[in-house]
């Protein structure tokens, strides 16, 4: 199915379907993983809400939520690699086991500026989960990075939280862009 979003147009690259039940097999992973704790699940605004919003039913372990907004793209269709931090983390993890939830990782810029500020706060363990990877953008290894969704190309996506110029997030389903 095609969508078009502002001045891009873009067709479906995964289901509404396929991220329910990649979702639902993440967190009975999460939920075994952490079964013996209880984890500081840490959203990264604002692309992550409707994937953390969904994977959280899905963990049946005890847990706390907290936010952060980060952001690198500002509503154009590549990251500009500068991070700008809009929402900090309001629970002290000092000890504590984390579990940052992402929408996607591409270069990989983001997520290790976030990892590397949290170690500062001495949690007992950090570990990262994203909906989305795209391994040919990565410039950055990411050892955190435990769980993820779907590893796709290096095209741009919107849908299901992610959006083009703050459009889009509503899409059950995520679109790819066509060229």
């Amino acid at each position: 199915m095609k969508k078009q979003i502002a001045d891009l147009g873009f067709e479906t690259l995964i289901t509404a379907s396929q991220i329910e039940d990649r979702v639902k097999a993440i967190g009975a992973q999460i939920s075994e993983d952490f079964k013996d704790t209880v984890p500081v699940i840490v959203g990264v605004l604002n692309g992550s809400f409707i994937f953390i919003a969904d994977l959280i039913k899905q963990v049946t372990i005890p847990c706390e939520i907290n936010f952060t907004k980060l952001a690198s793209y500002y509503g154009g269709t590549t990251s500009t690699l500068k991070i700008r931090e809009d929402i900090d983390l309001t629970v002290d993890i000092k000890g504590r086991d984390v579990l940052i939830i992402e929408d996607i990782v591409d270069t990989g810029n983001t997520a290790h500026y976030l990892i590397e500020k949290l170690k500062l706060r001495e949690p007992a363990s950090l570990r990262m989960c994203s909906l989305l990877l795209k391994p040919a953008a990565l410039q950055k290894k990411i050892e955190e990075l435990k769980y993820i969704g779907f590893e796709i190309e290096n095209e741009f996506v919107v849908g299901y939280g992610l959006d083009y110029k703050e459009m889009g997030r509503n899409l059950a389903d995520i679109y790819k862009k066509v060229n």
